[in-house]
């Protein structure tokens, strides 16, 4: 599950994090390598030579995607530990334990670039006036509380007809606090039960439930939800026109054992993310 940095230095502790993230992130078995990246490589399909900004980019893992396939891309990050993880790898996922130039000679000459700056969604001056093909935003608007601003700087920074591709957590399945798994033992069904949906909420997140000290005990990162009616009217108050909505499940199977054959049905039917495809049409 990918938490992203939301708009305030104030209220986010991701840099705390930020290692433990892009370990999660990075490794193998990861929702946003197995599931995520297929998904938004084939939706974005044609990138080489389009200049792509990913918002709330993290430590650059779908930049750098971008990037090898020949995209020239740019990434905003509001926390700079993040943004610092994301520099120290050029666009083949090199670490900077090599030379600059170096590294560029074990690139392939086909890819693009990958550019980092720390700024939040919510103030995006730092691009001045410079033009987008593509906008990605994964699994991060849920963590950007003025979401109506960002979405405007989005649409100032994207082309006419430029398209703006949003992946987050299902908003209608997965709220903070509100939504769980359940099981009926009479039937034999593993369902999600959701006890509030068309309430807005913000819900504190603990990074590290498991946290054997008082330092641990502060990473914590904040969640808003709202439901897919207000993304669709701010969209559309920003210049948007939806696209294209995709649901995406996960990919993982339970173990051997009595829940086995509930668990990965009701794996198959619930979806954990959401896509959103919009273009700007004013």
């Amino acid at each position: 599950m990918r938490f992203a940095t939301i708009m305030k230095k104030e209220n986010t502790s991701w840099g705390k994090v930020a290692d433990w993230y892009d370990e999660v992130v990075n490794d193998e078995d990861s929702y946003q390598k197995k599931v995520i990246l297929p998904n938004i490589l084939r939706i974005v399909a044609g990138a080489k030579g389009k200049k792509i900004l990913d918002v709330a980019c993290g430590q650059g893992f779908f930049s750098h995607e971008m990037a090898k396939l020949g995209a020239e891309v740019v990434g905003i990050d509001v926390s700079p530990e993040l943004v610092k993880i994301a520099r120290s790898r050029d666009a083949g996922g090199i670490l900077e334990r090599v030379s600059r130039s170096e590294a560029h000679k074990r690139q392939n000459t086909s890819r693009g670039e990958a550019t980092f700056f720390s700024a939040p969604a919510t103030d995006l001056s730092i691009l001045g006036e410079k033009k987008f093909d593509i906008v990605i935003s994964i699994l991060a608007i849920q963590n950007i509380e003025n979401i109506s601003k960002a979405f405007k700087e989005v649409s100032h920074a994207l082309l006419p007809k430029g398209k703006f591709v949003i992946v987050l957590n299902h908003p209608m399945f997965r709220i903070p606090k509100k939504s769980s798994w359940a099981f009926d033992e009479t039937n034999k069904i593993q369902y999600r039960r959701v006890d509030e949906y068309l309430s807005e909420s913000r819900a504190e997140i603990d990074m590290n439930p498991s946290r054997k000290s008082a330092d641990e005990a502060e990473k914590k990162t904040i969640s808003f939800h709202r439901p897919l009616q207000t993304y669709s009217k701010i969209l559309a108050n920003s210049g948007f026109a939806i696209s294209r909505v995709e649901e995406w499940i996960s990919h993982k199977e339970s173990q051997i054992g009595p829940r086995q054959i509930a668990e990965d049905r009701s794996r198959r039917e619930i979806p954990l993310f959401m896509c959103i495809e919009c273009v700007k049409i004013s």
